[in-house]
């Protein structure tokens, strides 16, 4: 078995009653960060498809590499994603901003994608009892043709105020905090047709951000980044207080995968970046997912020259046990060029595959093999086995091509997973494994606070513990052909001695041993001499 999973520091002090049940956390939701036409700046935001992506992001845009990894997540078989749209600097975003007949209205989120918006205000079927009380409000974003109505809103202290309106229903506009709400005064009340019916956006009706703010320089967000590499804009991964940038996943519940985009579709991630993530990552018990350099082609050239002083400059010793590396790149069709073919990176594909292989075997299954095909067209770098056979010792996770079975991820190791270290999280789906019980344990024994921190405790521990436990080993988790081979539980007198009581401190000791992949599969041929006797 690996080194036991500790879990210290657990108070207790008073005696709550009732029965406890640990639940397994969910294993593949996965945080993507990076530039956004879109959205809410630094806070994360969690999608259950590309649909949603597009209308909250504003989907694929050119030099925009983050909607490329989300598009190939869901189509490699991803659900939930946490996506956080940056941008590089202390200056604030420009938002794009009305003074629409005397109110005072802004984009829901910063960035030139607001130009694109225009307002109408009428008083269409308002009855005449109403007229300076209730109008209605339209907005159309031109680029996208979403358009919203809102009617009968009010400028009273009312459920249909306009500001609470906006703010609940309107993924376009909001009205901007701190201006007085009146109504409004001197718009055109003949219009009879709402939009968007016909081309109603030349009409005096409509008004369009004012000259002051168009065009929003910069304003479409950007990645993380360090200086000089923003041209002196010092933005490094955030800061924790101020929950940007990395940070910003603070305000997430749960993630277990993370994936970075670069700065535009022709830059890497810098090294830099992936080592103040891989730090993240492992604070959070996630995987990071890395794209390997676009400069990567050669197999030998990578072994001998490009591999080590990349991987030094992440990092090293334990904390590389949650990072994986994955190389070539995808070669997909690109939308904005008329679906010709582009290569993009593979991070965002293989934590669909990842996703996908929790869904149908379990995160104890290395996504890897022929199961788990891509959803691309080909590979940048087509390998051979001689060449795979260079790059998996160090730890690189190939992406393959085979006849009848096509693109498929024919690699799972962490970046701990070298043969020469002898690692033994040297497998991803050891270390996803072991990631997911040290989370699911963490959540599942909060109940233990406060609890008196003597015998009936323990024992009640190791039970909930062990259920869950044995209700992985029965699902295929572990080795071993018994409980007792798979798994162990400890919490008694000898991981907790009476100075940890008396420190109010309860510690629990969890073994297992996992199920590590079939990396190569040894055929020994023997010809029998002589006659065979029937």
């Amino acid at each position: 078995m690996p080194a036991a999973l500790t879990f210290p520091g657990v108070y207790v002090e008073e005696k709550s009653s009732g029965v406890h049940t640990i639940t397994g956390v969910a294993t593949s939701i996965a945080a993507f960060l990076g530039k956004a036409v879109k959205g809410p700046v630094n806070e994360p935001v969690i999608i259950t498809s590309f649909a949603d992506f597009e209308r909250r992001f504003g989907g694929i845009v050119a030099n925009y590499p983050m909607g490329y990894a989300v598009r190939d997540f869901y189509a490699n078989g991803g659900s939930a994603a946490v996506i956080v749209r940056l941008f590089p600097g202390a200056a604030p975003l420009p938002t794009a901003k009305w003074d629409v007949f005397g109110l005072a209205i802004a984009a829901a989120s910063p960035g030139t994608w607001g130009n694109n918006l225009k307002i109408r205000i009428d008083q269409t079927n308002v009855p005449a009892a109403d007229a300076t009380k209730l109008w209605n409000l339209f907005v159309r974003d031109t680029a996208t043709g979403v358009t919203e109505s809102f009617l009968g809103v009010t400028h009273e202290d009312k459920p249909n105020r306009l500001d609470r309106v906006l703010k609940n229903g309107s993924s376009l506009i909001s009205y901007q905090a701190g201006q007085a709400l009146n109504f409004p005064t001197g718009f055109h009340t003949a219009l009879t047709t709402p939009p968007p019916s016909g081309d109603v956006f030349a009409d005096a009706g409509y008004s369009e951000p004012p000259d002051t703010t168009v065009p929003l320089n910069g304003g479409d967000g950007g990645a993380l980044w360090t200086d000089p590499l923003e041209g002196g804009t010092t933005q490094p991964q955030g800061t924790e207080a101020a929950k940007t940038g990395l940070f910003a996943l603070e305000k997430t519940d749960l993630f277990n995968i993370l994936c970075l985009s670069g700065k535009d579709s022709d830059t890497d991630v810098p090294a830099a970046i992936y080592k103040a993530a891989l730090v993240y990552a492992q604070k959070r018990r996630a995987m990071l997912l890395v794209d390997a350099p676009r400069d990567w082609k050669d197999a030998s050239d990578i072994a001998q020259n490009k591999f080590s002083p990349f991987k030094g400059a992440i990092g090293s010793g334990p904390v590389t046990r949650n990072a994986a590396l994955y190389f070539p790149r995808l070669i997909e069709p690109d939308p904005l060029l008329k679906n010709q073919p582009a290569a993009f990176p593979p991070a965002g594909a293989v934590a669909g595959v990842m996703a996908r292989t929790d869904v149908t075997r379990g995160v104890w299954k290395a996504p890897a093999g022929t199961e788990a095909g891509l959803s691309a067209d080909a590979l940048e770098v087509t390998l051979t086995d001689l060449e795979n056979g260079l790059l998996n010792p160090l730890g690189i996770n190939c992406n393959r091509t085979f006849p009848f079975i096509g693109n498929v991820v024919w690699g799972a190791r962490t970046l701990a997973g070298a043969d020469i270290l002898g690692d033994e999280y040297k497998y991803v789906p050891v270390r996803r494994l072991a990631l997911f019980i040290e989370e699911s344990l963490f959540r599942g024994l909060k109940w233990v606070v406060f609890e008196p921190n003597d015998e009936p405790l323990w024992s009640q521990i190791r039970l909930n513990v062990g259920a869950f436990m044995q209700g992985l080993f029965r699902q295929g988790a572990f080795q071993g052909a018994s409980p007792r081979d798979a798994y162990f539980v400890r919490c008694d007198a000898t991981t907790t001695t009476q100075n940890d009581i008396n420190l109010g401190i309860v510690n629990i000791v969890v073994g297992f041993a996992p199920l590590k992949p079939a990396e190569f599969v040894v055929l020994t041929l023997q010809q029998i001499a002589g006659q065979i006797q029937t």
